[in-house]
């Protein structure tokens, strides 16, 4: 998750000759290099897309600015119900530099006439991104969310419907440009109440999802749910319509695999590397990748005669530290290689 980011020496220079982030974000040829600097550097299956989430309440005009040590921001949070009776879905022109991006990526990632690796486009979810335009910046608990959400559930829901179209024409349209699996990426569904979480977060991915073109020019689209702290709502996540389901740290994958086998849902699973285990030295990585393919290696596999280790996608549980040591990353990316061929031979 977040392969590209400012523990990579090459995308700060990169985003140096941007002058800022969203002079990065928004240039279809720097978003393009610092997309494919990863795949440089690591032996990685797939491309992601740079882009960051907050892109579509950036288009819906809700003012987004970056500013140094602080973050991001919005001009015009919505705190009135006149506020967000104003919302309107966001404007795919103004959202055209991602779509330049997701196809000058596609065109980059071939190489002698093969493509290097498929492309991931993403999106944050509905609620994720209704944390940021309620509150208007990042916040420890996202107190004016949960407090429209709890004293005004209509207005919350009138973001999260207008959110959740955004979103589904956003991921549609970097299908078009070329993405070749989309991800929802629900950072802070986690902070929910039970119940709430199911009305408010996930409910609105499964509008998102049954939005989506599953096909696109005769191949498969997979979709990617993830939810971080949501593996307790696993078997409600299940139902969705997603393809992957994607874990945070808190669940094993080896539990997991049997809950979803347990609900007739097999299910591909991605996940769920704790990222802080990257400050550690390379044994230890080495051996927390190993307890990971190890835990779901054990597991009945999705179907009969499948590997245990089909259907999965080894990830982190969450993005990467900026403060990581860009050798941690190579060394888990290594044992990720040769501990999953060990225990595919394994007979």
């Amino acid at each position: 998750m977040r392969q590209a980011g400012r523990y990579l020496p090459e995308y700060n220079a990169t985003r140096a000759k941007a002058g800022s982030f969203l002079g990065l974000a928004k240039n279809p040829a720097y978003a393009t290099e610092v997309t494919l600097q990863p795949l440089d550097r690591y032996p990685l299956d797939a491309a992601i897309l740079f882009s960051d989430i907050l892109t579509i309440p950036d288009a819906m005009g809700l003012g987004l600015k970056f500013t140094a040590g602080e973050g991001p921001s919005f001009d015009h949070p919505l705190r009135t119900e006149e506020d967000v009776k104003k919302l309107r879905a966001a404007d795919m022109n103004e959202l055209k530099y991602v779509f330049d991006a997701v196809s000058e990526i596609r065109k980059a990632l071939v190489q002698d006439g093969k493509q290097r690796v498929p492309l991931i486009g993403f999106s944050g979810s509905p609620w994720t991104l209704a944390c940021y335009m309620i509150d208007g910046s990042s916040a420890d608990d996202f107190r004016h969310a949960k407090t429209m959400m709890f004293s005004r559930p209509d207005l919350l829901e009138h973001i999260l419907n207008i959110n959740a179209q955004s979103v589904a024409t956003y991921l549609t349209e970097q299908l078009k440009a070329g993405a070749q699996a989309l991800m929802i990426f629900d950072t802070w569904g986690g902070m929910l109440p039970d119940g709430w979480y199911q009305k408010m977060s996930l409910s609105s991915m499964q509008k998102v999802i049954s939005l989506l073109p599953r096909e696109y020019e005769g191949k498969k689209i997979p979709v990617i749910m993830f939810t971080k702290g949501g593996a307790i709502w696993l078997n409600d996540m299940a139902q969705v319509g997603a393809d992957v389901i994607a874990l945070d740290w808190t669940m094993s994958l080896g539990r997991a695999r049997k809950q979803l086998l347990a609900l007739n849902k097999p299910l591909a699973l991605q996940g769920n590397l704790d990222p802080l285990i990257l400050f550690s030295q390379p044994k230890e990585i080495a051996k927390q990748v190993d307890n990971v393919l190890e835990d779901l290696a054990r597991a009945p596999a999705l179907r009969p005669g499948l590997h245990p280790l089909d259907g999965h996608v080894f990830n982190l549980g969450h993005g990467i530290s900026q403060f990581t040591p860009p050798e941690s990353v190579t060394a888990l990316a290594q044992e990720v290689i040769s501990r999953s061929r060990a225990l595919r031979s394994t007979p």
